[in-house]
């Protein structure tokens, strides 16, 4: 507990990390604002209901949804759509890029070909939220809820449907205000990526997320304080399984496996010249889970399909197979969810770590494996190592992704608190927090650097005028 407090004064006292912390916040709490503010002609009252009535396992599938914006999308906000649309692009462009080889050029052209990758995937998050935006609109006045152009609180109208320009202003304003939301997020996470700490947008997915632990926690603890529920004891068993489950994903997320690398440099003696080897020993760090959360965030949004076009639907065996995937605490999807997040383990981990690439970069600057040939045979070994971690991680995200489900049955969490035992959403939060963390020890780092150089300066300058 002291170090806590000490590492506290050490942050407040480094001026410049406390202008960033300071900052994040302040950005971060503009996005929270923003996520209350619902859209022109849509009545956020009636979502409540919707959600009442609404049927267990796809209310569960809503919530997950709605956790990646924090709430917004289950309240109508103008920041419905969150940074999901950018999250996509950024997804497509990063598998084009692969495929591509114009892309592959340009991704490789330095700062220039970020810049132009950037852009393109800008480009593309307007269409995306141009698609999504009125997909969204029409699920809120089909399927989500009632649409109610009439305010239950002020008693007035807000725009009249029943006539053709109420729902061509109605279309308009929803489509331009959800998109604009969209951008507007994406630029506050770029903001805070440049001003304060931490990569932006995941802060704001994560921002997200913790906002709704609050409610979750506290609906846990009046659900077993009732009679015949267990009573703080279940729920001292249920959060210290829950630190557990944190902890073991902290472990899955920082494992790596050590590849040991020697560089051989030629220098010259200064008693001859003849020209020595010496030998530097590092290692190559290959993490366990190197594609992160990818996986299951691309096995979530395919399991979505069942909930997006299952009203579209007419014919009634093709409605009945849909059904089977819309309940998150069921079988079929569960065990549908496992095996993809297996399968994109092995896909995201292929495509996004250049084992041929490190094999020729570790043989143009003079490093090789012990016991290993440069070249090809180089790029086997590491592509076999991958190989066998990537297994055992493969399976862990997989029950990590399937934990919140197996914690509602089996154990009888409630369907808000269960998310937060795994999933995307414990990933984000323990690997966003991480970063963070690192970040604020390399600032402090180097603030204490630097107020080290300052002493030895000032010791140089006494030493020097005591001497003359």
């Amino acid at each position: 507990m002291n170090n806590f407090f000490i590492t506290f004064h050490n942050i407040w006292n480094a001026k410049e990390l406390r202008k960033k912390i300071i900052t994040t916040l302040g950005f971060l709490l503009i996005y929270r604002f923003a996520a209350y503010v619902p859209i022109p002609g849509i009545n956020p009252l009636g979502i409540s209901d919707f959600m009442k009535n609404f049927n267990p396992g796809s209310k569960g599938l809503m919530q997950i949804l709605s956790s990646f914006t924090g709430g917004a999308f289950n309240r109508a906000s103008v920041l419905a759509l969150g940074v999901m649309p950018y999250i996509s692009a950024s997804i497509i462009i990063q598998l084009m890029c692969l495929i591509i080889p114009t892309l592959q050029r340009v991704q490789k052209d330095g700062e220039s070909g970020r810049k132009q990758i950037s852009l393109m995937t800008r480009w593309l998050t307007v269409i995306l939220c141009l698609i999504q935006a009125p997909v969204y609109l029409i699920s809120l006045t089909k399927q989500f809820i009632p649409f109610l152009s009439y305010s239950s609180i002020s008693k007035t109208y807000l725009i009249d449907i029943n006539s053709f320009y109420g729902k061509t202003l109605f279309w308009g304003i929803g489509i331009m205000v959800l998109t604009s939301g969209t951008l507007f997020t994406m630029w506050l996470g770029d903001k805070i990526t440049d001003k304060g700490i931490g990569n932006g947008i995941s802060l704001i997915i994560m921002s997200g997320i913790i906002a709704r632990f609050p409610e979750a926690v506290s609906k846990e603890i009046l659900s077993k304080i009732e009679i015949g529920n267990g009573g703080f004891i279940v729920l001292f068993f249920e959060f210290l399984l829950w630190l557990l489950v944190v902890l073991f994903s902290i472990i899955i997320i920082q494992a790596i496996r050590k590849i040991p690398v020697q560089y051989v440099s030629h220098y010259k003696s200064l008693s001859s010249n003849s020209k020595l080897i010496q030998k530097r020993h590092q290692y190559i760090p290959l993490k366990m889970t190197a594609a992160g959360v990818m996986p299951i965030i691309f096995s979530q949004a395919i399991m979505l399909f069942p909930l997006t076009f299952s009203e579209y639907v007419n014919n009634n065996k093709m409605k009945n197979f849909f059904h089977l995937f819309q309940d998150v605490y069921g079988l079929w999807y569960n065990l549908t969810f496992f095996l993809l997040v297996i399968i994109f383990t092995f896909f995201y981990t292929a495509i996004s770590i250049p084992v041929n690439q490190m094999a020729d970069d570790l043989k143009r600057n003079g490093g090789h494996i012990p016991k290993i040939k440069p070249g090809k045979e180089t790029a086997e070994y590491i592509d076999h190592v991958l190989s066998n971690i990537t297994i055992p991680g493969a399976v862990l995200l997989g029950i990590i992704a399937i934990l919140p489900s197996v914690v509602y049955r089996s154990i009888g969490i409630t369907q808000n608190f269960s998310l937060f035992y795994g999933g995307t959403s414990l990933l984000i939060v323990v690997g966003v927090i991480l970063d963070v963390i690192q970040q604020v020890n390399i600032y402090l780092l180097n603030y204490h650097y630097d107020g080290l150089m300052m002493m030895k300066k000032k010791d140089s300058k006494f030493r020097y005028f005591n001497k003359n």
